[in-house]
């Protein structure tokens, strides 16, 4: 029984403990890099993007809009 509440007191900490830490205004060129995009090759996303498109018959919603500043 002790060890059962030793390991759900752990679990506990470590799901608490992630993912608390903000990103500092420095490192956030480095989240904006190139490198951190998922698509390879640009025109076969947006060839994707297209065909999604007008097979679900929903457009947008894989971009954000605005200046960054949160009003549109």
């Amino acid at each position: 029984m002790h060890a059962l509440f030793v390991v759900i007191v752990l679990a506990a900490l470590a799901a608490v403990g992630c993912g608390r830490q903000a990103v500092r205004a420095s490192e956030k060129q480095f989240l904006a890099d190139q490198v951190m995009t998922f698509d390879d090759d640009p025109h076969d996303t947006s060839a994707s993007d297209h065909v999604r498109t007008n097979r679900e018959g929903a457009a947008g919603g894989h971009g954000a809009g605005g200046g960054g500043c949160g009003c549109n």
